[in-house]
Parts: C-alpha cells; structure tokens; sequence
C-alpha cells in the first residue's frame, strides 16, 4: 500500500492532465505517454508480487526481472528521453530531427514490450532469474526460441538508441534552428527566456508574472503567457 496508493495518485494526476486536452503528439508527448503506458503495465504486475500466495512460485523468476525493469528501468528512460526532447530547442537553438525522433520512440516502446512482456509468460512457467543457461535443464529448453527472440530485439532496441545518440550531436550542428523562443506555446516562466539562455537567464530586467501558468483556451486563445497583463475584461479562470 505505501507504494500503490501513492503511485495510484501521480496516474490519475497523470491521466486527468491528459483528459480533453489539446494534445500535440510531438516526440516530447509521445515518450511522456509511454512512460504513462509503461507505468501503468508494469506497475499492475507488482500486484501479483505483492500476493504472498502467488509470490512464492514467482520470487526470483523472470516475471520479477520484467516487472521490476519495465516499471523502473524503461520507464525511467522514456521519462529522460522526454525532457530531452522538450528542452533540446532551449539547451540548444536548433530542433532535433523528427523523423529519427518518432522511429526512437517507436522502436523502444514496441521493443520494450517484446522483450519484457514474454518474460512475464517465463516467469509463470517457473524460469529462474540469474542464469546465464539453461542447457542443463530439459524443463526450460523450450524457451530456447523465446531467449533468441528477445536477445534479438533487445539489440534491435541498443542500435534505435545510437539513432538517439546521433540524432542528438548532429541536430546540435545541423538540425533545424530554432526561431521562437517558446516553440512549445507554453505559458510558464522559463519559456520567456532567450534561446540558449546564459547566466541569469533573463537578458536586462526579470519580467513580471501577472497570471497562473495554466491559461490555456481561454477567451479564445490557445495560451497565454504568464507574462502578459490581465485584461480588464478577461475572465477569471
């Protein structure tokens, strides 16, 4: 319970964020989500592991190694990769490339999930983690295929991350520059900075927040700065 309940909370949270929202499926959106998905999915196999009935076949199976690194290993990731995505164009001035970016999400979230979700399926069958081979053993020799399967995605999934990697250092040079300072129309603070903001990270006088950071659709318009003067005629939030 100290760890559902919290973690039932932030996906709500999560969820109702996202709920009738204008979304925009940038790469930034789109590895934010799969954090959520991935949360989500492997979180719910934690609640087999916290029956003690049911624990007792599963402890130290490969359910627990595809639980315990979908929920904090891959997850975790798509949480980093999305921050990068988001505040590339800030850290940098330039746009990393979209193309790579959508083929990097896709490959590993699908990739994540073909190599995890099968080792749920070996964990059932009583598959010990933290053996290197299971030659000796003539019960586990049918899942010889399903190793191969996964040792091959999982490489599939290593190269996408080179793609990352090059994306990342060549967008620093040739990506796409970046014009506007808030290329994401977001209403908060550190959007008003300059591109590639230095020491201080305002140039001149810190500007003058007037309204809350969640004026989004309203009166007609798609967001409104937190620096921008309320109107006498606006209506509240």
């Amino acid at each position: 319970l100290l760890i559902a309940v919290p973690s039932a909370i932030k996906v709500f949270n999560w969820l109702t964020t996202l709920w009738r929202g204008n979304i925009r499926f940038t790469p930034a959106t789109l590895f934010a989500i799969g954090f959520v998905s991935l949360f989500i999915s492997g979180g719910l196999t934690g609640i087999f592991l916290g029956n003690s009935a049911l624990d007792i076949h599963l402890h130290d199976t490969y359910f627990v190694i595809a639980h315990f690194h979908i929920v904090m290993g891959v997850a975790s990731f798509f949480g980093m990769y999305a921050g990068v995505y988001h505040w590339y164009p800030k850290m940098f001035g330039r746009y990393l490339n979209n193309t790579l970016a959508y083929i990097h999400f896709w490959v590993t979230l699908v990739g994540a999930y073909l190599i995890f979700w099968p080792m749920h399926y070996q964990g059932l069958a009583g598959v010990p983690r933290r053996y290197y081979d299971f030659s000796n053993w003539e019960s586990f020799k049918q899942f010889n295929g399903l190793n191969e399967f996964i040792s091959v995605v999982a490489l599939v999934v290593f190269a996408v991350q080179l793609l990352f990697v090059f994306n990342f250092f060549y967008s620093i040079w040739k990506g796409r520059k970046v014009t506007d300072p808030n290329p994401w129309k977001s209403n908060t603070l550190e959007w008003t900075t300059p591109i590639r903001p230095g020491h201080g990270n305002w140039e001149g006088e810190i500007p003058e927040v007037h309204r809350w950071a969640y004026d989004y659709s309203k009166d007609g318009k798609d967001f409104i700065p937190q620096t921008e003067p309320v109107g006498a005629d606006e209506s509240k939030h």
